[in-house]
């Protein structure tokens, strides 16, 4: 029998996921976490054989917890289960050392299949995910911006306004903001500070 913990902020979700896991014979949910936090506790006592991270929640998200719990454990395997698929997504969980990335729209045997394989030690991706980290390998400079995306982040990393970005670049301020809220999500961030920091460890800003 593999055991399971279900980590997701929305209770529908993690019940929808037991019951499909559950009508597998050999799959078997042992507990379940609304939070990061919940889930590197909950972790420790219940030692399942995978877990099934979302990446998105409030407070501690699915990369931290991910990284946490395989501080304690390095053998746990950690499967990201998430909505997302963008390059800088997919890069912090499998740096963050999950054994797998899926999408929610996975059916339940994928499912079923991704965690017997995860549960082996094996790797488990979705196969857009699994292009995308191809395309990452082969062309590791490719950037996950466009290139007004970086010359928007150029100029907030130099202190400039989203009126003083759309004077210089002769767009209006709330195409400023547009490019802004897309660059947010490509990098997983929710501020300016956070999207220029991380686009210059991600090396994008040159």
């Amino acid at each position: 029998m593999i055991t399971i913990m279900l980590v997701d902020d929305h209770p529908v979700v993690r019940e929808g996921l037991r019951g499909m896991l559950e009508a597998e014979p050999d799959l078997s949910v042992i507990g379940e976490a609304g939070s990061g936090d919940e889930a590197v506790a909950l972790s420790r006592v219940k030692q399942p054989d995978v877990i099934l991270m979302d990446l998105r929640m409030p407070g501690l998200d699915g990369v931290g917890a991910t990284r946490k719990i395989l501080a304690d454990r390095p053998g746990q395997r950690v499967v990201v289960l998430t909505t997302y698929e963008t390059d800088a997504d997919i890069l912090r969980a499998v740096e963050a050392g999950a054994s797998g990335y899926l999408l929610k729209d996975a059916s339940r045997a994928e499912l079923a299949g991704a965690i017997r394989a995860a549960s082996r030690g094996e790797t488990v991706l979705a196969p857009s995910v699994a292009g995308k980290l191809v395309n990452r390998v082969r062309n590791p400079t490719a950037s996950p911006l466009s290139a007004r995306e970086i010359e928007v982040l150029r100029l907030v990393a130099l202190g400039s306004t989203n009126a003083d970005i759309g004077r210089t670049l002769h767009i209006s301020e709330a195409t400023v903001k547009t490019h802004l809220l897309r660059v947010f999500g490509k990098l997983d961030v929710s501020d300016r500070t956070a999207a220029v920091t991380t686009a210059m460890r991600l090396g994008l800003l040159g």
